[in-house]
């Protein structure tokens, strides 16, 4: 009896189902089921469900109390298969994987739909093209053979794998939910912005800066529009060219501190206020999409809501039900260590195995003590601080880890010269291609999610690489970011493993940092659980190192008491 099957939903809600062979063709009949909750349900020995997109099918199920162990996401390999192949961006649809197999026109990707507050409903499901099962296996089996060709086969089948799961996970995140207290964030936005005004106008504290920098300039400025304050402090004979703090920070001038503190707290308004509570939360948790691999180097973004944008204040409202607790976990270091792990540099790896704090090490080696000094140039070898301070930094680097700083000159020279550079499992950079076009809109992520990416994750092919040296950082930052993506996908699909046997829920996760929702009882066990699953998804990822992972754990009530 093989416990992998596969399913293809219909337009008309039912599913077609098979048992699948090694060879990935059916290994029985196909069958027709009305129902398709039904069919997953009545078939708890299957271990592994391969369908066209997890995004279109799991919420479904989720919805119905049916929970899969494991997947096989045809869309998703589809889109690292076509960027391992240096055709990122080629449309990733099953329908289009099928088209192109058989040597027909090929259909454009239906377009994302932008995120509404409160739904479930899938992200990808705008115009689905359900395909016959017989369709979707001759896609999944011509997958089969294309990660056989892949640089490192094995390596490919994990990353698949790594990415269904994930898709598993961020399905299972947006059903939870993170949970969030009204009545603290309410509380919180009285603090420190006051009375809201009716009609929608800016809250007390807000109009009371906003008339502070206007007496200040001896005339009505609207601190909200640059252009209005830019053009008050040249009436004043201050040239300033924008309003970002660290250019007016300096200023002598009575605008300037009113100025800043309305801009913090206008961010907060407008992003955080009670319009976004009002929009995001519902029946005690905010509900943002999650997104796996919402960029090219495979890290997550939200659809709305700014979830991986909560500034600190505001998660004094991320509470936990009464008699549980959040379990918050942040990868320590994860950066230097995940380049000792694919770098394979003696020294490196040695001192990212230590207890110690890993810069501390690294300062004592080669910086005569100076952590800050060190972090600054492990950081810039990542991120291409090579110029100034940072070359001097870099070439010190290099005398104590030479294998560590090759990896990612080696990474930045087949950047500059358009050549296709991999993570340690093998998801691709693109080349560069398209200069000048809008960067979300071509790596098929939604506007919302661009303004939430991390401005070091950012690039995507012909956006922030207008010229060879800026392809060339990026990617030396994409082998480090891109392998550490790839590590926590691993860790998530260990940590979801662990916790499927408790109440502990999964809730909230951006790149290094993950939160379990749990009964006060459970939290030791999800914290020895974070532990195991980070040791075991870097032997996964990068094999027999004695590199380490640590997490800094805390145990809270409130999200914003971690450390």
């Amino acid at each position: 009896m093989t416990d992998r099957w596969a399913l293809a939903t219909a337009e008309d809600g039912g599913v077609e189902i098979a048992p699948l062979g090694a060879d990935g063709l059916p290994a029985g009949a196909v069958r027709w089921e009305a129902d398709l909750a039904e069919a997953v349900r009545g078939r708890p020995e299957v271990a592994r469900w391969v369908w066209r997109s997890t995004a279109e099918v799991y919420p479904r199920l989720l919805a119905a109390g049916v929970r899969v162990e494991r997947c096989y996401d045809i869309e998703d390999a589809e889109t690292l298969l076509l960027g391992h192949a240096g055709r990122y961006g080629e449309p990733r649809s099953a329908a289009a994987a099928l088209a192109r197999l058989r040597g027909g026109p090929v259909p454009p990707d239906p377009p994302l739909r932008s995120a509404e507050p409160g739904s479930q409903s899938s992200l990808f499901e705008p115009q689905a093209v359900h395909l016959p099962l017989a369709d979707l296996l001759e896609v999944y089996t011509d997958q089969q053979r294309r990660q056989d060709t892949t640089a490192h086969p094995d390596r490919m089948r994990l990353l698949i794998t790594a990415e269904s799961a994930g898709m598993l996970v961020a399905a299972e995140m947006n059903r939870a939910g993170l949970p969030w207290s009204a009545d603290v964030h309410r509380q919180v936005l009285h603090e420190m912005l006051g009375e809201r005004y009716a009609g929608g106008g800016e809250p007390r504290r807000l109009a009371e800066l906003a008339d502070e920098v206007s007496a200040a300039f001896g005339r009505r400025v609207r601190p909200d529009l640059p252009a209005d304050v830019v053009k008050a402090f040249a009436q004043a004979g201050i040239k300033v060219t924008s309003t970002r703090r660290w250019e007016i920070e300096s200023i002598d001038h009575p605008a300037v501190k009113p100025l800043i503190e309305y801009k913090k707290l206008y961010r907060i308004w407008v992003a955080h206020g009670w319009s976004w509570l009002q929009d995001w939360v519902r029946e005690g948790r905010f509900r943002p999409e999650f997104l796996c691999h919402g960029t090219v180097t495979g890290r997550w973004v939200t659809n709305g809501g700014g979830a991986l944008q909560i500034p600190k204040v505001i998660r004094r409202a991320v509470v936990a039900d009464p008699g549980w607790r959040l379990v918050v976990a942040d990868a320590d270091q994860m950066e230097p260590r995940v380049l000792a792990a694919i770098s394979r540099d003696p020294g490196l790896m040695e001192v990212a195995g230590r207890e110690t704090d890993l810069y501390q090490s690294v300062s004592d080696r080669a910086f005569s003590g100076d952590r800050a000094q060190a972090k600054l140039a492990v950081l810039g070898a990542v991120y291409g601080q090579t110029s100034g301070d940072g070359l001097k930094n870099l070439a010190a680097l290099r005398r104590r880890f030479p294998k560590a700083v090759a990896y990612v000159d080696d990474a930045a020279r087949a950047g500059e010269e358009g050549r296709l550079v991999r993570t340690w499992l093998g998801r691709t950079c693109p080349p560069a291609a398209g200069a000048g076009e809008d960067a979300s809109e071509e790596a098929g992520i939604p506007q919302e999610d661009a303004r939430e990416t991390p401005s070091d994750d950012g690039w995507v092919p012909g956006y922030a690489s207008r010229n060879a040296r800026a392809r060339g950082r990026f990617a030396r930052n994409f082998v480090v970011q891109g392998s550490a993506a790839d590590w926590t996908l691993l860790l998530l699909a260990a940590l979801r493993q662990t916790c499927a046997d408790m109440a502990a829920e999964l809730v909230f996760f951006q790149h290094d940092e993950v939160i379990v929702h749990c009964p006060e009882e459970e939290t030791e066990r999800v914290v020895a659980a974070i532990r195991e699953a980070a040791e075991l998804a870097a032997r996964l990822t990068f094999g027999q190192t004695p590199v380490r992972f640590p997490f800094s754990t805390s145990v809270v009530e409130c999200y914003a008491d971690a450390k």
